[in-house]
């Protein structure tokens, strides 16, 4: 793999050495609530190419910024993680997909949904820790096939992916209805009046969530 600088005495330029290449950040995107496997990763990135994915790997592992472990048995799958110097892009990551989503059209049609785990780094984009400094609260949120776990305690949110047991809330919707929920286009009371969205717990918990963690402008 052929490498290529900017050759500029700058941080910007370095970290874009690094990270700037297309579909980088977005594979960054993909494991920042927990290692994935190559087919997940495959999965959460629709229109990249095996040969370019395994490329894009193999740079963010020389970077360590990535590194590679095999699950224990009966597992025993390769997946990718990150390391701490991986998580540290993730502030820089919320801004800009807070200032990226001024330019996101109000319509899905032309854009390919992804799994929720995508989104993942939207509800901590558009979290509102001001509201959340009395509320301790977990979540199970079943999307399509997916699955993320939410916990919200004294003002911060934590998002990983996969099951927890005794969660406060669990919900079972599609996609298309969860980011309806996130986006304001659909209410809480609707979506459940219509059968779009199924919990087990306090329907107030629900509310509460899309207040919290919805993209502004919503209510819930």
């Amino acid at each position: 793999m052929k490498n290529r600088s900017y050759n500029h005495y700058c941080g910007l330029a370095y970290a874009l050495d690094m990270v700037g290449e297309r579909w980088t950040l977005l594979i960054i995107r993909e494991v920042i609530p927990g290692p994935r496997r190559f087919t997940d990763l495959m999965d959460g990135l629709p229109g990249i190419s095996t040969n370019l994915l395994s490329e894009r790997l193999k740079s963010l592992e020389q970077h360590g910024i990535l590194k590679r472990r095999v699950l224990p048995p009966p597992a025993a799958s390769t997946v990718y993680e990150l390391t701490p110097l991986g998580h540290a892009l993730e502030p820089m990551l919320l801004e800009l997909g807070r200032w990226g989503s001024q330019f996101v059209p109000p319509s899905r049609e032309e854009a390919a949904l992804l799994p929720v785990g995508s989104y993942a780094l939207t509800l901590k984009t558009f979290f509102s820790p001001e509201e959340a400094q009395d509320i301790n609260e977990t979540y199970v949120l079943h999307i399509d096939r997916d699955v993320l776990r939410v916990r919200i305690a004294e003002g911060e949110i934590n998002v990983q992916y996969g099951e927890m047991a005794n969660a406060d809330l669990v919900l079972h919707t599609d996609m298309s209805t969860y980011l309806g929920l996130l986006q304001g286009q659909m209410l809480p009371d609707d979506a459940i009046a219509k059968g779009l969205v199924q919990i087990e717990g306090d329907f107030d918990m629900l509310r509460r969530f899309v207040k919290l963690c919805g993209m502004p402008g919503t209510g819930g």
